[in-house]
């Protein structure tokens, strides 16, 4: 399409806003902000090893440790920094919650305060930027408990804790070969692709559909000793392929970068599984809710797709702190309802016995 013909991210969003005549005009302001970090962080990682922020962020003991106990990036740090510098000042935030900071980020007194939050992991699959594979950037938009927008009082880390189905709006951006930004404002979901001429995201994607069948799935197989029964059987009649119970051959993915693998999936199909398992036990799962599961899990099901725990719909947990992990099920919504039925069904008892044993002849 001409780029004549192009609707910028900006008008996309004037558009969406007529639907709601009495409204102020903050939320499209805030997107506008949230693209500009964007916008920002997408140069940053272009620049590779020629911008100096490859490997880790300098810590006292060789690297800088966040509150998820991950060593922390270069660009995980300057990521974290650019989302806060564009989104303090418009005034249309009470506060934001990061993937890299322990507590929520309270407005600075001297800057306006707004009605609504932000929650993000500024640089999702920061471990694959040395080597140059697709990253990106997760947020989510909640609304502002009413008492803090009108007292004006500091977020606390329990007004974060809203469930997904309370999002306002939810996206990601994409840093690959192109830089893409992928909104969902509650009417579906859209891409915009950045172009570098303009500096302008245009709707190249207006109306993304996740297929409800498909052939890939995506998961760690190296953690496979230690999954659930449910997950151990779904992959292995994925991988038992036409001879099995599915009848058809399935391919495998992993690319260990959740933006890239929910952009592979929203574009054509596919279910992701980062689920439970038993290899920390004192950790529901390895993804965060707030600021990695719920917002994708909106973009999912904004676009025909499923997001769900394995055992409840995502978007229908009640977060417990701010920084829960849970494990995450997510993609063609036929997949997804398969894998949560198994996790419904009796546990079938293993065959424990060996298929080549110690024989004898005699008994005792």
């Amino acid at each position: 399409m001409p780029l004549r013909h192009r609707t910028t991210l900006t008008q996309y969003l004037i558009e969406e806003r007529r639907r709601f005549p009495g409204s102020s005009g903050d939320f499209n302001a805030l997107v506008l902000d949230v693209a500009l970090a964007c916008k920002a962080i997408a140069r940053a990682v272009a620049m590779g090893e020629l911008g100096g922020l490859y490997g880790d962020h300098p810590g006292e003991a060789g690297g800088a440790i966040n509150v998820q106990g991950e060593t922390q990036k270069k660009l995980d740090v300057l990521s974290n920094e650019l989302f806060i510098r564009m989104n303090q000042w418009g005034g249309h935030l009470a506060g934001m919650a990061s993937e890299e900071m322990t507590d929520p980020y309270q407005i600075p007194k001297a800057n306006p305060r707004g009605k609504y939050m932000l929650v993000f992991d500024p640089l999702d699959g920061s471990s694959n930027i040395d080597v140059n594979v697709s990253v990106g950037s997760i947020f989510s938009v909640l609304r502002a408990p009413p008492d803090a927008i009108d007292s004006g009082r500091d977020l606390t880390e329990q007004d974060f804790l809203q469930p997904g189905t309370s999002q306002v709006a939810a996206g990601y951006a994409l840093y690959g070969p192109t830089t893409m930004l992928v909104l969902t404002v509650g009417n579906g979901v859209a891409g915009f692709t950045l172009d570098p001429n303009l500096g302008e995201f245009m709707l190249t994607h207006p109306k993304l559909h996740v297929p409800e069948d498909t052939q890939e799935f995506a998961i760690n197989a190296s953690n496979s000793r230690f999954w659930e029964p449910p997950i151990k059987r779904y992959v292995d009649e994925c991988l038992a392929g036409k001879s099995g119970p599915r009848s058809k051959d399935f391919n495998m993915r992993w690319i260990a970068s959740m933006v890239a693998e929910a952009h592979r999936i929203l574009m054509r199909g596919g279910v992701f599984m980062y689920p439970r398992d038993n290899k920390d036990p004192s950790k529901a799962g390895r993804l965060r809710l707030l600021y990695e599961a719920n917002p994708i899990g909106m973009v999912m099901e904004q676009a025909g797709g499923r997001a769900s725990t394995g055992r409840e719909p995502m978007l229908s947990v009640q977060p417990n702190g701010l920084h829960q992990r849970i494990g995450l099920v997510f993609g063609s919504k036929n997949e997804v309802e398969r894998i949560e039925r198994y996790h419904r069904e009796p546990v079938e008892k293993e065959n424990n016995t060996p298929l080549f044993a110690e024989r004898t002849l005699f008994r005792d």
